[in-house]
Order: structure tokens, then sequence, then C-alpha cells
């Protein structure tokens, strides 16, 4: 679609591609293949400009033990890729930049430590670093969407704008996963009050609900993260482009 970039996902735990529901490994996920690298090579077929990569591991255990799959990813596709998951220090940011990630994707560190968040943006450019805002009844939640802070959105948005961030990851996580219709009520308000690019990310079921959220391309809202919407073949040509190339990476 015209104005808006597209961004398949891809979620990662214990090496795998799944769903997790709401983003929360504990609520429930679903195994949508065992190999991640092979996913995005079937996005980059599909046409593709960037990937959202989300390791799990990373983010809720501290393991590094997918890196060697990002990196792998990495070099299997040629388009920019997308990496959240749990960073808290340059040694995280530099390990997975070091793999190949193109931007990351920083949540809690920015409330924890806004100091660390400013000085990433000053060290590594703010095209390369995105600030997430994840949100559950118009508040904040952090630290692997368990822990509500008592922070508006927009409040926060303004906050991160001041600390540097140039790029917002907005996601309201009771859509997150759930095919229920996407709240672009919520990203429109935080793009309008914050004036930078905004990445909208939940909530997608289908064509329709794209078409709604490029209504407010003029916001500031420049692109959306896809992910059950896809692996469920919601969209109309997927399951012709999935029978093509059936194979084609085996």
């Amino acid at each position: 679609m015209s104005g808006i970039l597209i961004i398949p996902s891809i979620d990662i735990l214990n090496g795998k591609t799944v769903r997790v529901v709401q983003g929360i490994p504990e609520v429930g996920s679903k195994n949508y293949g065992d190999d991640p690298v092979e996913m995005a090579l079937i996005w980059r077929a599909e046409n593709a400009k960037m990937l959202h990569i989300v390791d799990f591991d990373f983010s809720h255990e501290h393991s590094q033990k997918n890196l060697d799959v990002i990196r792998e990813i990495c070099s299997s596709v040629i388009i920019p890729v997308e990496f959240g998951g749990g960073i808290k220090t340059f040694d995280d940011a530099e390990k997975v930049f070091d793999a190949g990630v193109f931007r990351l994707v920083i949540g809690s560190l920015s409330l924890d430590s806004a100091e660390k968040f400013k000085e990433m943006i000053k060290t590594f450019g703010p095209e390369r670093i995105s600030a997430a805002i994840d949100v559950i009844d118009n508040e904040v939640v952090v630290h692997g969407r368990h822990d509500k802070t008592g922070i508006s959105p927009i409040e926060h948005a303004k906050r991160l704008v001041d600390l540097g961030a140039e790029r917002l990851i907005i996601t309201d996580v009771k859509r997150n996963g759930m095919l229920a219709g996407p709240n672009i009520g919520l990203t429109k308000q935080i793009a309008e009050a914050a004036k930078v690019k905004v990445t909208h990310s939940g909530g997608i079921s289908g064509y329709k609900d794209l078409a709604k959220l490029l209504q407010y391309s003029k916001t500031g809202i420049d692109s959306v993260i896809i992910g059950r919407a896809f692996y469920e073949n919601k969209f109309p040509c997927q399951k012709i482009w999935r029978l093509a190339e059936k194979g084609l990476f085996n």
C-alpha cells in the first residue's frame, strides 16, 4: 500500500518462529515453523522491504542464544532488520549491531535509565534506535509488558522525543496478536502529539485495517508491523504466493 511501509514480524523463542499472544509468552504462543531464517526468506520473497524481529529469550531471560539465528537472518536477506528484545546495556546493543541488525527497538531502558537511552541515541544515531511504547488501558507498561508505570503514552512519547528519539513504535498490548482490529486512535494521538515518525503495531487483521491506517499516514504514521495476520494468510494474495513458493527454500 502506498504511503505506509509494511513490516513483517518474526518472533523468536528457543530458536523457533512463534506468534506470542499479546507479546507475553506466558499467555500463550503458537509455533509457525522451526526456522526463522526460512521465514525471513519467505517474507523477502513476498517483497518485504524490512523485517521486525523480537527475541523473547533475550527479552525475558537476557539470553543471547539466538544471536547466531539473528546473524544468519541478517546475512540472508538484503533488507534492513529491526531488533527488539530487552536491550539493557551498550554491550547488548553492540552485540546485536555486530550481528548485522540495522535498528534496535528500545523499550524499558528508556524508563529505567533515561540517560543511558539518550546516550545510545547519541552514540548510534537516532535512525538506528526506535523507542517502543507498549500500552495497556492507556498506561505505559514495561519489563516484558508485566509492569505498569502509571504514565500516559502521550506523556511518555513527548519525553522520549525530548531525549532524542525520532521514531516511536506504538503497541496496544491487548490488540497484539489478537486479530481484533488495530487501535488506530491511540497511534494517531501519539503521532500528532510527538510529531515524529511512528510505526503502528498490533491488531491488524487484514486489508481493511491497512486501508484505515493508511488514511492517517499524514499524521506521521509511516509504517506498520504485522505478524499473525500474515502467518495465517489473512491477506488475499498470500495463499497464492505460498503455493507458488512451496519447496523454494528446501
